[in-house]
């Protein structure tokens, strides 16, 4: 599990090794105009729409074929392919225009393109219900080798292909996928919306005596973990040798999907996604424990997850802390937005821009060095978000605002910054405490305190990458000191990075089941 986790968090987790951008740049795409110079003309072959669509066409250029430029949407890096995207209606005769106008990452404009020859691709994300570009529906180009100049010509791509429907896989031994419509989220949103899951039972579950019931884990992965992810988990070789150990507990494993349609939802109500905790709880858990066996009662039922998933997993215990009997939170996102990675959201001005007046980093690796800056990441997030907007982006910063930040005015969420200055808009604080679990704990302890005594376990690296450890020790120096004592745990990894683990599966299952005989 844990294993797994680090493989899968995402792929803002795996970004490559980046310079600073210049502030310089980031608003040079704002200001570059389309009149002559390089420019491409993208329309969606015959019958592929039913109707015309809204959506974002994005063009991906790149030096190499492999992998397919379209599976590198959303990495950071300086030396990444460029992506220029804008919004767009296709279908019929209509055609999308692409031109040093549009917004581009990583470099500030398609005319900054060295002229060369270069390997190029179209997609049409038109969906609306799963907020990634791989999205069943979703349009795309075949790969084509153009030689381009960035001061002249036209290159016409159609899109000629369309990622299929969406197929559950196929179940495997003691591997099983879910889906069903919420009914609290389709009225939240007005059209269908489903929940998806993948489950793990233990083994001999089928061959089990048909009264046996078991306790659940819920796992929360790292950033857009989609559910199918349970496959790869369940075959690896040192998770499945432990979670068949004879002195492994017997638990069902419900693996919660990470997209929606706003990107990841992290599971909780919010103005944006819905209400996801309420779903989770009362639709998705209930109809997982029917199903396949489960104990069901809250004794029984714990939470576990890294990354995005530490953070969920934490949040569901806080905001439900009679639903659940424990949560083991590896390495989560800023449990406290006092560091918000390195940014104080109550206290600092700028989010790009740090109090000594230097680009902020937004990631490092175990040495310090800046792999990547808060400008840089939005900066990517801005090209993949519609109306050039990083917080529809589907991306990290993007999920995080959807989740914790108002609505607007136009549905769509409100930022917490400017996206081209970085500067924070104060007006939307407020409604962020509610997502900050600190100050959540600390101004509901006296209620809060006596519920979740001995349920919370955190772990983190004192070197994340993300500089996520600055929150969980804020967090600590609130529960080192809380009355009642919290009785829980939680420890730091000296000069780990972000994915350490000091627990195996067993130990985790062994703590959530030792709590589950003491409940008895």
């Amino acid at each position: 599990m844990r294993d797994w986790i680090e493989l899968t968090n995402g792929w803002r987790r795996t970004a490559l090794a980046a310079a600073l951008l210049c502030a310089a740049a980031h608003g040079a795409v704002a200001a570059a105009t389309a009149t002559d110079g390089l420019r491409f003309e993208i329309s969606a072959a015959p019958g592929l729409l039913s109707a015309p669509r809204e959506g974002r066409v994005l063009l991906v250029i790149a030096r190499s074929a492999t992998p397919e430029p379209r599976r590198l949407i959303g990495q950071t890096g300086v030396h990444g392919p460029l992506i220029v995207a804008r919004d767009a209606t296709l279908g019929g005769e209509a055609a999308a225009t692409i031109d040093a106008g549009c917004a581009a990452f990583p470099r500030a404009s398609l005319a900054e393109l060295e002229p060369g020859e270069y390997q190029v691709q179209a997609v049409f994300d038109h969906s609306l219900d799963l907020r990634m570009v791989d999205a069943p529906g979703n349009l795309y180009s075949d790969v084509r080798r153009e030689k381009l100049d960035p001061a002249a010509g036209v290159v016409r791509l159609e899109l000629t292909r369309a990622v299929p429907d969406e197929r559950l896989p196929a179940d495997g031994e003691n591997v099983r996928f879910v889906k069903i419509e919420s009914r609290l989220l389709s009225a939240f949103h007005g059209r269908p919306i489903f929940l998806r899951a993948g489950v793990l039972l233990p083994s001999g579950f089928d061959h089990d005596d048909t009264e046996r019931r078991y306790p659940l884990c819920v796992s929360i992965g790292g950033f857009a973990t989609r559910y199918t992810s349970l496959r790869r988990m369940a075959e690896s070789s040192r998770f499945r040798r432990e979670w068949t150990a004879a002195d492994t507990p017997r638990f069902v494993l419900l693996l919660l999907d990470g997209t929606g349609p706003l990107g990841d939802p992290y599971q909780v109500n919010s103005a944006n996604n819905g209400p996801y905790g309420d779903a989770i709880t009362q639709e998705l858990i209930p109809e997982i424990e029917r199903r396949f066996r489960c104990i069901g009662t809250p004794a029984s039922r714990f939470l576990e997850g890294g990354s995005t998933g530490g953070w969920v997993s934490l949040a569901l215990q806080i905001f439900y802390p009679d639903y659940f009997n424990g949560v083991w939170s590896f390495f989560p996102d800023g449990v406290d937005f006092r560091a918000f990675q390195l940014i104080d959201i109550y206290e600092d001005s700028n989010a790009y821009v740090n109090r000594h007046g230097f680009e902020r980093p937004a990631a490092r690796d175990v040495n310090g060095e800046t792999v990547f800056t808060v400008r840089h990441e939005c900066q990517m997030e801005i090209v993949l978000g519609r109306g050039d907007g990083w917080t529809m982006s589907g991306g990290q910063w993007g999920a995080w605002n959807a989740t914790y930040g108002p609505r607007g005015s136009d549905g769509r969420p409100v930022a917490l910054w400017d996206a081209k200055t970085g500067a924070i808009d104060r007006s939307v604080i407020e409604h962020w405490k509610k997502y900050d679990l600190r100050l959540v704990l600390e101004e509901s302890w006296a209620t809060l305190g006596p519920k979740l005594r001995g349920k919370i376990h955190v772990y983190v690296g004192e070197a994340d990458d993300y500089f996520l450890n600055n929150a969980v020790h804020l967090l600590h120096d609130f529960l080192k000191r809380a009355d009642p004592p919290f009785e829980g745990e939680i420890r730091f990894g000296e000069r780990q990075g972000h994915g350490w683990t000091p627990l195996s599966t067993a130990e985790m299952l062994r703590g959530m089941s030792a709590r589950l005989e003491a409940a008895k």
